[in-house]
């Protein structure tokens, strides 16, 4: 049998940057396992690389008070260590008149998140980003900035193996909790501490623990094509849309990524497992299931529904254009190429109110700590996130 004082399931960037913290309060025994063969082969591997800037969010919830901070530590993490940032600002466009007041509203937001953001007219905005499009004006964050998600992993993986006191266990799989173990695919692991950092699989991680029985994964996959250039060069920074901000998602966008690439995308369609990355690839015995949980929040979630019909037309490049041409002033559909890159947003529902849930969620039970619903912007509020969790929900002793 394995032990270490904390061990931590999922080496996402969750998990990382609460080893990171733990090492700082003095836990000098963690062991981060994860099925897979690295860090970071899901969610946050696989997302855009933008670091938020605290606009979209409510004043008061977690992923307001984390995000902006998150940000700044991120940007910092990058310039100490050398990898790659692209400061690229972001500026917010409204397609019609009746998107404004959700425009002003996402100001007064961000403001009172501690943002810094500038209501532009159009003038200004053909200064910041040329092709973009807008009715009357358009709301600009500086603060938005672009990172390499894998680049930072493979940083944090490096500092946390060359401390001495944290080791990795890949291709491990958790099975099932024991008393004061997990039951993993490689033996048991004994723990003080066990922390559910578990991205995707959380819900079911918490669940084999006896709590969070009324959370279920609604899974939500995000597709991207690529602009090829010259229409590439005509993106400076990222134009994003204004968004339902009932949802928590924020619509087709464009990204100059830190090494020049610009994609277009995600899409926000409902998939049928954790790993449905492709039509069929990821599909497994949960199908079923997770198809059962998408027909009930159709009939009782008017929000999803409206999802549910809106999204999956994106797989089909008409559709999926014509939402991104909205957005700017020049572009042709021969612009946008095919792209291998795709995600899934690990979306929580509460199957008691068919809602949902759209904060993050941190849930102490015993020696555990299960995070879970850990999505967009997780990985920009990471650094300071694990702060909190090791501060006011991990007890050492």
């Amino acid at each position: 049998m394995f032990s270490a004082h904390t061990i931590i399931c999922g080496a996402g960037i969750i998990g990382l940057t609460i080893a990171r913290e733990l090492l700082k309060a003095g836990c000098d025994d963690i062991i981060i396992f994860d099925k897979e063969s690295e860090p970071g082969k899901h969610a946050s591997g696989r997302n855009s690389g933008v670091l938020h800037a605290g606009i979209y969010y409510d004043p008061g919830t977690m992923k307001a008070k984390m995000c902006l901070e998150g940000n700044r530590r991120m940007q910092a993490y990058c310039e100490e260590n050398g990898l790659p940032l692209f400061k690229s600002g972001k500026v917010i466009v409204a397609q019609g008149e009746e998107e404004l007041p959700t425009l002003d509203e996402l100001q007064r937001r961000a403001t009172a998140n501690g943002g810094v953001v500038e209501m532009i007219d159009k003038r200004q905005l053909a200064e910041i980003e040329p092709n973009a499009r807008t009715v009357e004006h358009a709301l600009h964050s500086p603060l938005t900035a672009v990172v390499d998600p894998k680049r930072i992993l493979a940083a944090m993986r490096d500092e946390l193996e060359q401390s001495g006191k944290v080791r990795f266990f890949f291709d491990t799989q958790f099975l099932g909790a024991g008393e004061n173990t997990a039951r993993t695919s490689q033996g048991d692991i004994a723990y003080t501490l066990f922390i559910n950092a578990a991205g995707a699989y959380s819900d079911k991680v918490a669940q084999s623990f006896g709590i969070a029985k009324n959370y279920r994964l609604l899974p939500f996959k995000g597709i991207y094509h690529v602009l090829k250039k010259p229409a590439a060069d005509k993106i400076r920074g990222s134009i994003y849309p204004v968004p339902n901000i009932k949802n928590p998602f924020l619509g087709v966008h464009f990204t100059r990524s830190v090494h020049g690439d610009v994609y277009v995308g995600p899409t926000a369609i409902p998939a049928f497992g954790r790993e449905n990355y492709g039509i069929l690839k990821g599909l497994d015995e949960e199908f079923p299931a997770i198809l059962f949980r998408d027909l009930r929040m159709f009939m009782e979630n008017e929000k999803f529904r409206t999802i549910a019909l809106e999204e999956p037309r994106k797989y089909f490049f008409k559709y999926f254009f014509n939402d991104a041409a909205r957005l700017v002033k020049h572009i042709a559909p021969k612009d946008l190429l095919p792209c291998s890159k795709a995600g899934i947003r690990p979306q929580l529902v509460d199957i008691d109110n068919h809602r949902l849930v759209m904060d993050f969620v941190v849930e102490r039970f015993e020696n555990t700590v299960h995070i879970l619903n850990s999505i967009s912007p997780a990985f920009t509020s990471s650094m300071y996130f694990a702060e909190l969790v090791v501060e006011e929900y991990a007890v050492l002793h």
